[in-house]
């Protein structure tokens, strides 16, 4: 008779197929399924879980986190460790912790702050137990939570080849040479691919774009081919136009790294993503640049937001989400003082009042992140009394019933109050919701996007898998439950090349999530326990009972167990 760590009795198995549901036992192992079934009992089984009236699937693979930094100091990856969340893949959008040098440590703590809105003080938390991509990994070992898979970023390898020049110049043919054999040593060590970026929404911590965007496309090509050839599992790449909609040029050079790799190429933002400007726009032409990428062999996908943002901030403190509106960026980045007397000053209103109606839409000029529209944009918080009544309503709709421009409206409320209004931006809108519903069932759109571990200043993206399966699926009904815990778990897994793992079958990992029928997203709030005391805000998931890494509990009714059964995650 077959000895087992861990038996879940009697839970309803969804297995990651996409095959129908069923009852069944689940035997573990040696941190993998066993069995699945009828599984009999044994004096020497260590512990039971009962799964009755409860679903028993696969751990979610989150492919799209910015962790690698946090991490090094929370090895359960909160919030994410709480949705169900088994394994991570960081190290995205051409960021990633290693490699790097001790005389760059600030420098890539400062590019982690400024470009995934991660909190300095809590930076000062990682562990520098490493300088290499391989001693970083290597580093992890027993010391993980949950599963860790991670690209190696360009911006990190041009700044450990190049230093300082790698955010100034081209790379030479031998610094392309040196950060191609740098690379090939870090998927050797367990590294998942590469990333990159050329998007001109990322600038570095002193304002400066970051150094990926000064590679040339054939330095792009020859690191990506490398990737292919060294057994990476994908590669992760943000093209020049990712943000405004892609353009022929980098749709070609994307089915030329498709063709050069013979590996996924991973992008966002790709026709109906979550737009702010314009949900659904160019999706019809979206559809046919993915048949013609699959006619010619190169596998192009787009993680998409299938959640929409939900951020919160006031002007006292400041935000990033208007980067791409220079006027208003520059108000963010004066101490309050100054703030209130920019306010104030009228040709300064004058210079703010259309600003967000008009934003930079040129790259070389800087950032051309959208900014949050006023009809998305409601008043969560007010300090006066007097102000009550414009609580839950959009910036637009007090504009309207005010008369006066919704940039007055809302920096008129924001002066009367000190600058201590809290303002929210959710673009959950009926275009938003139709053009996620249309292109969401494509094979090439894959679910998630998190940004788990960046952001921290603005939202706690982890709960996207809680509210997939609860609008999409429970709500909505686009999805059966079987396929949505699929597209959760076997998809990205199969995408990112993690061998055994996204299923629930015999001889895999025991990565496993046991929820029920209540699954949601249930609360968000702000906490205070990151390094140094630094908030973040974080997001708690109704109906979801554990959360087991490698037969091992590392949640159990939303209480972290402490223990640490996660592994280096490798590609196939």
């Amino acid at each position: 008779m077959a000895r087992y760590d861990l038996v879940i009795r009697d839970g309803i198995v969804i297995d990651g197929t996409g095959l129908a549901r069923r009852r069944g036992d689940v035997g573990i192992s040696d941190g993998r399924v066993v069995a699945v079934g009828h599984v009999p009992d044994a004096d020497d089984t260590e512990a039971t879980f009962d799964a009755a009236g409860r679903y028993v699937a696969p751990g979610i693979v989150d492919a799209h986190t910015h962790y690698d930094p946090q991490i090094t100091f929370d090895p359960f990856v909160q919030s994410s460790c709480f949705h169900g969340v088994t394994t991570v893949l960081a190290g995205n959008c051409g960021f990633s912790l290693a490699p790097t040098r001790p005389s760059d440590r600030e420098y890539i703590r400062a590019m982690f702050a400024r470009v995934e809105g991660m909190d300095p003080a809590a930076l000062e938390g990682v562990e520098w137990d490493f300088e290499t991509f391989p001693e970083y990994l290597g580093a992890r070992q027993g010391k993980l939570g949950v599963n860790l898979a991670c690209f190696i970023g360009h911006s990190s390898l041009r700044r450990f080849v190049m230093g300082a020049e790698g955010s100034e110049r081209e790379a030479t043919t031998d610094e392309v040479d040196q950060m191609a054999e740098v690379l090939r040593q870090a998927i050797a060590a367990g590294a998942a691919g590469f990333s990159s970026s050329h998007a001109p929404t990322q600038v570095d911590g002193d304002g400066n774009p970051i150094a990926s965007r000064f590679a040339s496309l054939d330095e792009l090509r020859t690191l990506v081919e490398v990737t292919g050839r060294a057994g990476g599992g994908s590669v992760s790449y943000l093209p020049k136009s990712a943000v405004g909609g892609l353009n022929a040029e980098d749709e070609e050079l994307l089915i030329e790294l498709g063709e050069l790799s013979r590996l996924p190429i991973v992008i966002q933002g790709l026709g109906a993503r979550s737009k702010v400007d314009a949900p659904g726009a160019g999706w019809d032409h979206a559809v046919e640049f993915l048949g013609e990428a699959a006619d010619r062999g190169a596998a192009i996908f787009s993680l998409m937001r299938n959640h929409p943002f939900d951020r919160i901030f006031d002007l006292d403190g400041g935000t990033q989400l208007y980067d791409g509106v220079f006027a208003w960026r520059d108000l963010m980045a004066l101490d309050a003082a100054a703030k209130r007397a920019a306010l104030a000053d009228p040709a300064r209103r004058d210079e703010l009042r259309t600003a967000v109606e008009n934003p930079n839409r040129d790259p070389d000029a800087g950032s051309t992140m959208p900014p949050p529209h006023f009809e998305v944009l409601f008043v969560e918080e007010v300090a006066e009394a007097r102000n009550e009544k414009w609580l839950k309503r959009s910036i637009a709709d007090m504009a309207a019933e005010l008369g006066v421009a919704p940039a007055d409206a809302m920096l008129d409320l924001a002066l009367d109050e000190g600058l201590r209004t809290v303002f929210r931006w959710e673009n959950k809108t009926p275009e938003w919701e139709e053009s996620v519903r249309e292109a969401i069932r494509h094979p090439a759109i894959i679910v998630g996007v998190s940004d788990g571990g960046a952001h921290l200043d603005r939202d706690d993206g982890a709960d996207w898998s809680s509210y997939f399966v609860r609008f999409w699926s429970y709500e909505q009904k686009v999805f059966s439950l079987e396929e949505a815990v699929r597209l959760m778990t076997q998809v990205p897994a199969a995408l990112c090349g993690f061998p055994e793992r996204g299923m629930l079958l015999p001889g895999y990992k025991a990565d496993i999530m046991i929820f029920d029928d209540t699954i949601a997203p249930a609360s968000k709030r702000i906490t205070h326990d990151l390094p140094g005391g630094a908030a973040r805000w974080t997001a708690l998931p109704a109906g979801i009972h554990a959360t087991i890494v490698n037969g091992v509990p590392i949640v159990v009714d939303g209480q972290i167990t402490g223990a640490l059964p996660g592994e280096v995650v490798r590609t196939a």
